[in-house]
């Protein structure tokens, strides 16, 4: 099974290196392979979540994901996002823009001899807007899952009372409008509010889109009907999700959009950060896209395939929480430089967290269970 989920995603990672060693030596092959790395470690709290989604879609929709969502993923996000954001930021034509993204000034220089900005200080500019965006898409991701009245709860000393408020129609929503006006109020200079304010409640109105369109066509499918059951694919006879509502039709195709998205909104900072290592969009879209990308998904359908999410209960618990701390760095990114690392840190901790939490529950139920069969064979 590991050959077969990840056997591909090893072949473009050797395609990749292949090319960017082809492209710009081996220093293009060392930028490359970092590019790869970052992307995996700063991810994969992304492939919890979507394989939280994953499981929840038919098998048509999970191919899809793998395909026409990897080429979203690696030509879309990695390699047209940043220059589109150059295109309308910067007034230029694609081609323009293309040529400015290939063309660096000298030096690493932020200008070029005429004063004009380089490429990566137009998209350095435009992070804001696009922290903006993320951070409101993501938060409310996280504030859903908190708020939900949960009969499993991980940090239960926080994630109950919170569930209990959660009772309160839209608070999610409400919260999260707060702290966004709060973030303009304070981090955002008064040139920019309009901007930050505008591109935050875009991203608040994408996930309410996105996320209730899902729910709305999975709860009722077009013939009228509710969503049939059918058990994901299973490893083995202890492993594998238990059944569960798989999407089709218009409920998979709303899901997997809510899936790009999401892939979207964890990609910003990624993206962004890439610059700190190099400006080349060539060995960005090579080591973010075809290298990291490809193993997020790979990951996640390993996720669906091996029943991880059931075997281990409170790693749902901290991807979400990894989510809301990514949620809040995209925010306070928007006025402060916070390291890459520490953001890729910060959602380790978390799943490391839950995991372990996750195999000492484990351990003690499978104890107890022990016990009680000592009991009754003793009777």
């Amino acid at each position: 099974m590991i050959v077969r989920i990840f056997g591909l995603s090893a072949v473009v990672t050797v395609a990749a290196l292949v090319a960017a060693f082809l492209y710009q030596g081996w220093t293009g092959l060392a930028l490359c392979a970092i590019l790869g790395v970052l992307e995996v470690s700063l991810s994969f709290d992304n492939a919890v979540i979507n394989a939280t989604v994953l499981e929840r879609m038919s098998l048509f929709w999970q191919r899809m994901f793998l395909t026409i969502g990897v080429i979203i993923a690696v030509f879309g996000m990695r390699l047209v996002f940043p220059l589109a954001i150059v295109w309308i930021t910067g007034g230029l034509n694609p081609v323009e823009a293309f040529d400015l993204a290939m063309n660096p000034p000298a030096g690493g220089a932020e200008t070029f001899p005429d004063g004009s900005p380089s490429y990566e200080t137009i998209l350095t500019d435009a992070h804001p807007q696009i922290a903006a965006f993320g951070g409101m898409f993501l938060l409310l991701l996280f504030l859903n899952f908190v708020l939900a009245n949960r009969d499993l709860t991980w940090l239960s000393w926080i994630e109950r009372p919170l569930g209990r408020l959660g009772r309160l129609d839209q608070l999610s929503v409400a919260l999260a409008a707060i702290l966004l006006v709060v973030v303009a109020e304070y981090l955002v200079p008064d040139d920019g509010r309009s901007t930050v304010l505008i591109s935050g409640l875009l991203g608040l109105i994408t996930y309410i889109l996105v996320d209730g369109l899902s729910s709305l066509f999975q709860q009722e499918q077009p013939g009228g009907g509710e969503a049939v059951a059918e058990p994901t694919p299973a490893a083995g006879p202890t492993r594998g999700p238990t059944p569960v509502t798989v999407a089709a039709g218009k409920a998979g195709f709303f899901m997997f959009l809510y899936l790009e998205v999401l892939d979207a909104s964890f990609s910003f900072d990624g993206v962004i950060g890439a610059f700190a290592i190099t400006p080349d969009p060539i060995l960005i879209a090579l080591g973010l896209g075809f290298i990291g990308a490809m193993f997020v998904r790979s990951i996640t359908i390993y996720l669906v395939r091996q029943g991880t999410l059931g075997e281990y209960r409170y790693l749902e618990h901290g991807a979400h929480w990894a989510i809301g701390a990514l949620a809040v760095i995209l925010l306070l990114s928007i006025h402060f430089h916070i390291n890459e690392v520490v953001t890729g840190l910060v959602g380790v901790a978390f799943i490391g967290a839950s995991l372990v939490s996750s195999v000492r529950a484990n351990r003690r139920d499978q104890r107890r269970k022990q016990e009680r069969a000592a009991v009754g064979a003793t009777r």
